[in-house]
């Protein structure tokens, strides 16, 4: 069974700025994309930022400017840098592994993104 362990996240103020990392096992970051979504109460679970094995990064259209995503090839862990969060940010931020973005088929255990107003 293959595990991603997320850490970071937190309670911070709007404006204020959070991490979040996602470990998984080497043959998986070798060999699949890597993504973070996230899920708010009452709502589906988005795309927030990907990060193809070729290196090419996109985000969605609500964080572009303010989130960056990254890897470390010799840790086998991906990273969200979040800056200029708003209390709309808030949700449950899960790494991913895929091949199809709209299909990922590794999840990380989730982690809790608050930021107040």
């Amino acid at each position: 069974q293959v595990q991603q362990v997320e850490s970071g996240g937190g309670l911070v103020q709007a404006g204020g700025s959070l991490s979040l990392s996602c470990t998984t096992s080497g043959s998986i970051f070798s060999q699949y994309g890597m993504a973070w979504f996230r899920q708010a109460p009452g709502k589906q679970r988005e795309l927030v930022a990907t990060l193809s094995l070729g290196g090419s990064k996109s985000y969605a259209d609500s964080v572009n400017g303010r989130f960056t995503i990254s890897r470390d090839n010799a840790k086998n862990t991906v990273y969200l840098q979040m800056n200029s969060l708003k209390p709309e940010d808030t949700a449950v931020y899960y790494c991913a592994a895929a091949r199809w973005w709209s299909r990922p088929d590794y999840w990380g255990q989730g982690a809790q993104v608050t930021v107040s107003s």
